[in-house]
């Protein structure tokens, strides 16, 4: 899965023309979200299967694509509060800067950091702990 970072002029349309790019490539968003920013920009993040299809399906249309970029899926239970914070802990205490974060179907929270490979490590050793309580 690869999280795609697109920048789009902040006016009516604009998340319909990234929406049709999508679909004429036959490209499917997984999750994601999006925020308008200072300068009269918006920034989305949009989560697929084939990222490179998605970048190149963008482009083609003049969407203009910042990075995209490996995410880690971690499962969240509704049930326990307080999970969210206990995983981000993890990660900081691991040295790893979640820069963003959105969720998904079935309480799945998609993490954007700036070092997968510890990041990783942090949700592994989280769950290994979790599972132990």
């Amino acid at each position: 899965m690869k999280d795609l970072a697109i920048r789009m002029d902040n006016h009516p349309g604009a998340l319909a023309a990234v929406g049709e790019a999508l679909a004429r490539a036959g490209v499917n968003i997984e999750g994601g979200g999006g925020f308008v920013c200072s300068g009269g920009t918006a920034e989305a993040h949009f989560l697929f299967t084939n990222g490179i299809a998605a970048q190149e399906a963008l482009e083609e249309a003049g969407i203009q694509v910042l990075a995209v970029r490996d995410v880690l899926i971690q499962s969240l239970d509704p049930d326990r509060p307080g999970e969210l914070g206990k995983l981000a802990r993890a990660m900081a205490e691991a040295g790893v800067n979640i820069e963003v974060a959105y969720t998904i179907q079935q309480n799945r929270l998609v993490l954007v950091v700036n070092d997968p490979v510890r990041g990783k490590s942090a949700t592994d050793a989280w769950n290994r702990a979790r599972s132990a309580r």
